[in-house]
C-alpha cells in the first residue's frame, strides 16, 4: 500500500475523483455551527460537477439531518444526497422481512439522544417504556455529556437477561460536541454485547450503507469515488473494506492525538502510523481539515493514481 499523502486540502486531490461521499460530524459541522472552509469546499466540488454524498452515522432520519444542515448554513443545493444509519434502519425497520431486521417485534425500546423517538415515527411500532414490555431494543444516540456510560448498565443487563436482540442505528464509538469528545451510541451497543447481548450494527464502516451510496451516484464508480471523514475505524475502514480511496480529517475525533502535530510533518506522520497499527487501516489522504487549501492543480496525484493501475 502507498505511502498516505499530506495534503493541505481538497484542491490537492479533487480533480482525481468525481464522487465524494462526505462524513458529516465533525467534518462539515461540529453541532452548533459549519466549519470555516466548508462552503468553500462545498461550492467549488459543485462548480467542478462533482457528486456529493453527505453519509452519516447518525440515527436519525435523512429529511431530520437535512434540515439541521440548512438550518446551520447547509443548504441542498451544496450536494447531491444525504444518507444516515437512522434512514437505513428506518427502511428495514418498515417491513421487518429481511435480514437482520426479520421478526424483531412491534415493541421497541429506543435509546437515544434527549429521548428521540423520531427514528420509528411513521412506522408500525410501539414505543416500550419499560424494558420489560419490549421485543427488542433500539440503539439510535447516546446521551453523553448528560449521562455516563454505566447510566445505561441497568436497561442493558436487562435486556440482556430478556435476550433482546438489539439494532444499534448509530456505529459510532465517540461523538464530538461542541468541540468535545463523548462516548457514542456504539460504545452503549458494545457495552449490551458484553454483557452477553446480541446486536446488529447499521452504518459504517459496514458495507451495505456504502454500497447503498455508490447505488445513488449517477457517473461515479468506486475507483473514481473518495471517502472522507475524520474517524479511522468508521471512515476509513470503510474504504479499505470496499477498497475506496479514502481522506482522513486530522482536526476530527483524533484531534487529541494529532494536538501539537498539526504543522508538524514528522510528529503528524508518527501520530498517524500509531493510528494505522491501532485500527489495522491507512488513509490515502490526510489533511487538518476540511478547507479547499491552495488552488494547486491535481496532476501529480492523477499521475500516481495511473500508475497504481
Amino acid at each position: 500500500m502507498s505511502k498516505t499523502k499530506f495534503c493541505q486540502g481538497i484542491s490537492d486531490i479533487s480533480d482525481g475523483y468525481s464522487g465524494f461521499i462526505l462524513d458529516q460530524w465533525g467534518v462539515l459541522h461540529d453541532g452548533k455551527k459549519i466549519f470555516d472552509g466548508v462552503l468553500e469546499v462545498m461550492e467549488q466540488l459543485k462548480s467542478r460537477g462533482k457528486e456529493v454524498i453527505i453519509l452519516s452515522n447518525s440515527g436519525k432520519r435523512a429529511g431530520l439531518s437535512e434540515k439541521r444542515l440548512k438550518e446551520l448554513g447547509l443548504s441542498k443545493d451544496y450536494y447531491d444526497h444525504i444518507v444516515t444509519a437512522g434512514e437505513f434502519t428506518w427502511q428495514g425497520l418498515k417491513d421487518q422481512k429481511e435480514g437482520i431486521f426479520k421478526d424483531l417485534g412491534k415493541r421497541v425500546y429506543v435509546l437515544s439522544r434527549n429521548e428521540d423517538t423520531s427514528i420509528v415515527d411513521g412506522l408500525d411500532l410501539k414505543i416500550a417504556h419499560d424494558i420489560d414490555n419490549a421485543d427488542f431494543l433500539l440503539i439510535s444516540g447516546s446521551d453523553a455529556p448528560n449521562k455516563e456510560l454505566d447510566d445505561y448498565d441497568a436497561v442493558l443487563r436487562k435486556a440482556s437477561q430478556k435476550r433482546l436482540r438489539a439494532i444499534c442505528a448509530n456505529p459510532d464509538t465517540y461523538a464530538l460536541i461542541d468541540g468535545k469528545t463523548y462516548f457514542g451510541a456504539g460504545q452503549i451497543a458494545r457495552r449490551y454485547i458484553s454483557f452477553g447481548g446480541v446486536c446488529e450494527f447499521i452504518g459504517k464502516p459496514y458495507q451495505p450503507i456504502i454500497r447503498h451510496c455508490m447505488s445513488l451516484f449517477e457517473n461515479a464508480l468506486p475507483a473514481s469515488t473518495i471517502i472522507i471523514g475524520d474517524s479511522m475505524p468508521h471512515d476509513v475502514m470503510s474504504g479499505a473494506l470496499l477498497n475506496i480511496d479514502t481522506a482522513l480529517i486530522a482536526n476530527g475525533v483524533h484531534a487529541k492525538q494529532f494536538d501539537g502535530a498539526f504543522d508538524n510533518p514528522a510528529e503528524k506522520d508518527k501520530v498517524l502510523n500509531a493510528l494505522i497499527n491501532n485500527y489495522g487501516c491507512k488513509p490515502n489522504y490526510l489533511m487538518n481539515d476540511f478547507s479547499w487549501g491552495l488552488a494547486l492543480p491535481d496532476r501529480k496525484h492523477k499521475k500516481d493514481r495511473k500508475k497504481k493501475k
